[in-house]
C-alpha cells in the first residue's frame, strides 16, 4: 500500500484515540483511501489484546513508547501529520497537580521538537474548554475568543492552566520552525469508551441506569453541561488535523446545553424508564449558575462541522456498549 499520510498519534490508545482508529479502519474496509498511522503506547500487545480488530492492520502501526520519556519516542520516522492527544481528563485525577502540570507542558514540547526533527506539517493538539477558566453567567456558550483563564494560584488549576501553556508552546513553535499548528479545545463527550466509574457524571448516571437501584445524582443538578458523541469527536479531530486554520483553536463539543438534573432524568427514560432518580444536594443560590458550554459557530461556519448524532441516540449506544463489554467479559471469565 501506498501511503500519502504518515500521522503520529499520541493517546491513540485513550478515549479520543479509539474513536479515531474506529473512524480508519471503517475507512480502511470501505476502500478509502486512508493514512499509515502509528500509536504511540505504553503496551501494544495489552492493546491488541483488549480490541483484536486492530491487530496486523497494514495501515496501523503501534510503536511501544511514553510521551514521558523521550527516548521512547519514533525518532527514526517521518511522519506529514502530529495528533497528540495524550494528557486526557480520565486518569488526570490520580496524578498530583506538578504531575499532571508536567506530563501536559513536558509531553507537549517533547511532541513538538520531534515535528520539527521529522518535518511534519501539521500538528494538532487536543487542548481543553478548562483553558476559559470558570464561564461566566453572561455567557451561555464561550467562544474561542473568551480570554477569561484558570486561576494560575490553585493548584487544582493544573490541568487548564498547563493546557493553556500548551497552546503558547503550539505558538511559539508556529513562529520559530513553520509548523501548522492547531488547537481543538475540547469540553464534554459521550460514547461507547466512556468509562463509567470514574468522575464522568453522565457515564455515572448510565452505570446507574443499568446495575443499581437508582440513579444518584450527587450535587443539586443544577450544573449545565453538553455532550458530543464520540463519533463526531473522531471527525472534528481528523477535520482539524487536515482543513482547521493554522494558528487557531476551535472549541470542540456540542451546543446543547442540559442541566446535570435534566440528564439524569433522560438517562432513565432511555435505559431505564421505572428507576427513581435521586438528587443528594440542595440548590444553593450562593453557587450561581455552572456552565461548561461551548459555542461551535466557528467550526460550524470556517469547516462545515455539525452535531451529527443526537445526544438520546448517544446515550442509546453507549449504554448498549456497556452491555456488550460486560456480557463479553462474563462468559471470557465463564469459559
Amino acid at each position: 500500500m501506498v501511503f500519502t499520510e504518515r500521522i503520529l498519534l499520541t493517546g491513540g490508545t485513550g478515549f479520543f484515540g479509539r474513536a479515531l482508529l474506529r473512524t480508519w479502519l471503517a475507512q480502511f474496509y470501505a476502500g478509502a483511501t486512508t493514512p499509515l498511522v502509528t500509536v504511540l503506547t505504553r503496551s501494544p500487545s495489552a492493546f491488541t489484546a483488549q480490541y483484536p480488530e486492530f491487530d496486523r492492520q497494514p495501515w496501523l502501526r503501534l510503536h511501544c513508547g511514553n510521551i514521558c520519556e523521550p527516548d521512547t519516542l519514533p525518532r527514526d520516522a517521518a511522519f506529514t501529520h502530529i495528533l497528540h492527544a495524550a494528557a486526557d481528563s480520565t486518569l488526570g485525577p490520580q496524578l498530583t497537580p506538578l504531575q499532571r502540570y508536567d506530563q501536559i507542558v513536558d509531553g507537549t514540547r517533547r511532541l513538538l521538537d520531534l515535528a520539527v526533527a521529522c518535518n511534519a506539517r501539521r500538528f494538532l493538539l487536543t487542548s481543553s474548554g478548562a483553558v476559559y477558566g470558570s464561564q461566566p453567567h453572561h455567557l451561555d456558550q464561550v467562544p474561542e475568543n473568551w480570554h477569561g483563564m484558570p486561576d494560575p494560584l490553585k493548584p487544582s488549576n493544573a490541568y487548564g492552566v498547563a493546557k493553556r501553556a500548551a497552546e503558547h508552546l503550539c505558538t511559539l513553535y508556529a513562529q520559530e520552525y513553520g509548523l501548522q499548528t492547531v488547537i481543538a479545545r475540547c469540553f464534554t463527550f459521550i460514547g461507547p469508551d466512556l468509562p463509567l466509574d470514574v468522575h464522568f457524571a453522565i457515564g455515572n448516571f448510565i452505570r446507574d441506569a443499568l446495575w443499581r437501584d437508582e440513579i444518584t445524582v450527587a450535587g443539586d443538578g443544577t450544573p449545565l453541561r453538553s455532550y458530543l458523541d464520540q463519533q463526531d469527536l473522531a471527525q472534528w479531530l481528523l477535520a482539524l488535523l487536515e482543513r482547521g486554520q493554522a494558528g487557531e483553536a476551535y472549541n470542540v463539543g456540542s451546543d446543547r446545553s442540559i442541566s446535570i438534573a435534566d440528564l439524569a432524568h433522560l438517562v432513565r427514560d432511555i435505559v431505564a424508564p421505572s428507576m427513581s432518580v435521586r438528587i443528594l444536594g440542595t440548590n444553593n443560590a450562593n453557587n450561581g449558575r455552572n456552565l461548561y458550554i461551548p459555542s461551535i459557530q466557528k467550526a460550524k461556519i470556517e469547516l462545515e462541522l455539525n452535531v451529527a448524532v443526537p445526544l438520546e441516540q448517544a446515550i442509546t449506544n453507549t449504554a448498549k456498549a456497556a452491555l456488550q463489554f460486560a456480557l463479553t467479559a462474563r462468559l471470557r471469565h465463564e469459559y
